[in-house]
């Protein structure tokens, strides 16, 4: 089966950025250094081709009432020009996916992990009654722009909208080189940005004009040690349809309070009175060992948890990881043991994130 392109693709292959499958697509690694890109985001600010994550427009009289059915996160409170991140949950109370409803008074903007984005369609198709979905995924390019000059730059380019009025996790449209944008400030690399989504024909444009204001391009290596630092999570790493939110350090999406009916609620509520088995946690290694995806928890020679992402943190110089422990071991300042090939190594249980951006 031959990948699919995105609309930046030839540019991307022009800067020699290293290239690879991912989730179907052949997406850009790196073009310079995983190193030298993520700097870039932490200190000035960077750009992704993102245009492979899956982009949905629902319509309907009933789409956030329809939809609510399926998220654990109370809808209710969004209006025009809001965005919310959620999941969306199984009958079991498993993650189908992560995703960000973007709310635009007379339709609703799904953006959705571009692995997941057939079976999220199917699932949306199936769950939705009296919602129409446009499905948008390879039509159109999204770029994020990220890192702490990255609102700067983008008004270079940007020219009805003043971006300094869109708060976080808020959306509108304005003209970007003459290209109507959807310009959301929401990102996946714990810094302030924003996510500049329109018509293919415009990317290039958009793309080579930041790049000659100084913004860096970034490929997917930099974005997974960026958004690790930040301790957001990778659907089919750190959450799969098999973990609860609760389980997985998303119980703040899990409205209990506000939302009396939507899919796997009673798993939910019985988890949030009786506790969950397992959590979530993040890791500070001892010494410059990493933990890797799958690595074991070892306790009396015993396997009793699993890492599920780990990396050197380029910010903070030491090693961090993502791993789900039992809950009586997810105590901040506990000590757990994680196997790394044919020897173990202590790791401490510590607050996540592990980086935050200056406010």
């Amino acid at each position: 089966m031959s990948l699919l392109h995105t609309p930046l693709y030839d540019l991307c292959v022009q800067a020699n950025a290293r290239m690879t499958a991912f989730s179907g697509w052949e997406m850009p690694v790196q073009f310079s250094s995983i190193k030298q890109e993520h700097a870039a985001v932490r200190t000035s600010v960077g750009l992704f081709d993102i245009s492979h994550m899956g982009k949905f427009i629902l319509t309907g009289d009933t789409v956030l009432r329809s939809l609510q059915q399926l998220v654990p996160s109370d809808l209710g409170k969004l209006s025009p020009g809001k965005a919310q991140y959620t999941v969306l949950l199984n009958p079991q109370g498993g993650i189908i996916d992560d995703l960000i409803i973007y709310d635009e008074g007379n339709q609703v903007t799904l953006i959705v992990n571009a692995a997941t984005t057939a079976k999220d369609k199917s699932w949306l198709l199936e769950h939705l009654s009296g919602v129409e979905l446009q499905d948008n995924s390879q039509n159109q390019a999204l770029i994020a722009v990220q890192g702490p000059k990255a609102v700067a730059t983008l008004q270079l380019i940007t020219e009805d909208i003043d971006l300094s009025t869109i708060r976080r996790y808020n959306h509108a449209y304005g003209q970007v080189l003459g290209h109507k944008a959807f310009l959301a400030r929401t990102g996946y690399t714990g810094e302030d940005g924003f996510e500049v989504m329109v018509n293919a024909d415009g990317a290039a444009d958009i793309w080579t004009a930041l790049q000659a204001h100084g913004a860096e391009a970034c490929g997917l290596g930099a974005r997974d040690t960026l958004r690790l630092e930040a301790a957001m999570a990778l659907y089919g790493q750190d959450i799969n349809d098999t973990t609860t939110p609760l389980e997985g350090g998303l119980s703040w999406l899990v409205h209990l309070d506000k939302v009396s009916d939507f899919m796997g609620r009673d798993v939910l509520a019985k988890q949030k009175a009786d506790g969950v088995s397992r959590r979530l946690v993040g890791l500070q290694l001892d010494g410059r060992n990493i933990a890797r995806h799958d690595y074991p928890i070892i306790q009396d020679d015993k396997s009793i948890g699993i890492v599920t992402s780990g990396t050197l943190s380029p910010t903070l110089g030491y090693p961090v990881a993502l791993a789900y422990v039992p809950t009586e071991l997810a105590k901040i300042g506990t000590v757990v043991t994680v196997q790394i090939r044919q020897k173990t190594v202590p790791a401490t249980v510590v607050k996540r994130p592990f980086y935050k951006a200056a406010a």
